[in-house]
């Protein structure tokens, strides 16, 4: 299935746990370090360099690119290092994650409080994914280097549904499959 970007509530809500998605438009990087001062942004009332309403963010940072490339290796990083930032942006229209890795259990409820979801990307494939971003520019925090937010073009970039927006979830799912095979 393809999802053109923005990710409002209405597409959101069709996507179930599971899903194979091929993701195009426009989506951002962010890592622990652009978490950390769009938080800090939030905090203290200042605007953030780009509305996250209706946008994903994809926790990555890219590798430098090679001559003639778009961009470089990029491949997730681990979700979780995020939960603690990813509530405050939810709460301002947040639609979309890509990691790996498991989610807390309150960041599972916001996701599904907020109709949002949480995708999956396949780790050690950076520079499969690499293939898929037909633009790249780095957008706001440029002194972070590759932790700083990259606006994307992208075009059929494969996640699956990790977190649906009702809550199911992947990883749960799977590992209870996996202790009745046991």
């Amino acid at each position: 299935m393809i999802l053109n970007t923005p990710l409002d509530e209405e597409k959101a809500r069709q996507l179930k746990v599971g899903d194979k998605i091929g993701i195009s438009g426009l989506i951002y990087t962010a890592r622990d370090k652009a978490h950390q001062r769009l938080a800090g942004l939030m905090q203290d009332g200042k605007p953030l360099p780009f509305d996250p309403q209706d946008q994903i963010i994809f926790y990555a940072g890219p590798a430098p690119s090679r001559p003639g490339k778009v961009i470089g290796s990029i491949g997730p990083t681990t979700s979780k290092r995020m939960d603690a930032y990813t509530l405050l942006l939810l709460e301002r229209g947040l639609k979309g994650m890509i990691g790996k890795g498991k989610r807390s259990q309150e960041i599972k409820s916001a996701i599904k409080e907020y109709g949002a979801v949480y995708f999956a990307a396949t780790g050690g494939a950076a520079a499969l994914l690499s293939q898929h971003v037909v633009k790249a520019e780095v957008f706001a925090f440029k002194d972070l280097g590759p932790e700083a937010i990259h606006r994307l073009e992208v075009k059929d970039f494969p996640v699956i549904v990790a977190i649906d927006s009702q809550g199911h979830d992947l990883y749960h799912s799977a590992a209870q499959q996996h202790r009745r095979c046991t």
